[in-house]
């Protein structure tokens, strides 16, 4: 087998598949750089996080700025005080074209989640290595936690407030939108742990136990920048908690032994 490809091999590989504006895929970008989709997710978590570090920029589609433009006004009001209208001309599209794509708040509120929520990357990881060892798996995980929450863990938090309150529009935009990422994960856990590759524990907390610095992380990241001259990068952050995290979850091989 031969050597692995670098992250720097593999980005030269994959940037001449966005000229033109185009928008390849996880699968073609593994294509290109002569890798599995399994490792491009392993490496970098995350598509979105891919393109990052491209710097690519692709010109955004009428449904993604009214997204990025809908996850700031939820963030900042909430869903109930959204105004569709003031989120057309704030998107700079027109309410014809608001209307077609999200039909209502429900179906708004829907899309943010599928688009913003770390979840559907973290489907996509489990998806894209099922087998996988957790020394494998879980740094996966992290980066696509922690690439999905990048600048936006304030916002998100925010949705999940949405969601708390039991406001209709966000009950229903949510109910088809949950069944993936979070429960995958936890079976994945529970399955790990009953092999014996983890410690022992409710999945639940396991998963807390994961997710929470890293989305504590990205809160207080400002603060620490500004306060404490902090410069380790998010992926370097998320790397280290990932690997305490796999530590403490590593199972003890000699349970009963007397220690020295």
């Amino acid at each position: 087998m031969g050597k692995e490809r670098s992250r720097q091999e593999i980005l030269a590989a994959v940037r001449p598949l966005f000229a033109g504006g185009r928008r390849p895929t996880m699968d073609q970008l593994a294509d290109a750089a002569g890798v599995s989709a399994r490792t491009l997710y392993r490496l970098f978590g995350s598509r979105a996080a891919l393109l990052h570090e491209l710097g690519c920029s692709p010109r955004p589609t009428a449904r993604e700025l009214i997204l990025d433009t809908g996850l700031e006004l939820v963030g900042r009001r909430g869903l109930v005080e959204l105004s569709m209208d003031e989120l057309a001309e704030a998107a700079g599209v027109s309410r014809a074209t608001l209307y077609r794509l999200f039909p209502g708040k429900s179906a708004l509120f829907a899309a943010l989640i599928r688009t913003y929520s770390p979840w559907e990357a973290v489907a996509d990881v489990l998806e894209t290595m099922p087998d996988g060892q957790p020394a494998e798996v879980v740094p996966a995980v992290g980066r696509a936690i922690g690439a999905a929450m990048e600048g936006r863990a304030a916002l998100l938090l925010h949705m999940v407030f949405e969601l708390l309150k039991g406001d209709p529009d966000t009950i229903e935009g949510a109910k088809h939108t949950m069944a993936r990422g979070i429960p995958d994960l936890v079976q994945y856990l529970s399955g790990e742990m009953a092999a014996g590759r983890l410690r022992r524990m409710h999945p639940v907390v396991a998963f807390q136990l994961l997710a929470g610095p890293i989305v504590a992380h990205q809160l207080t990241r400002p603060l620490a920048e500004r306060s404490l001259g902090f410069t380790t990068s998010p992926e370097q952050v998320t790397d280290q908690i990932v690997q305490a995290w796999l530590r403490a979850m590593a199972v003890d091989e000699n349970p009963g032994a007397e220690p020295s």
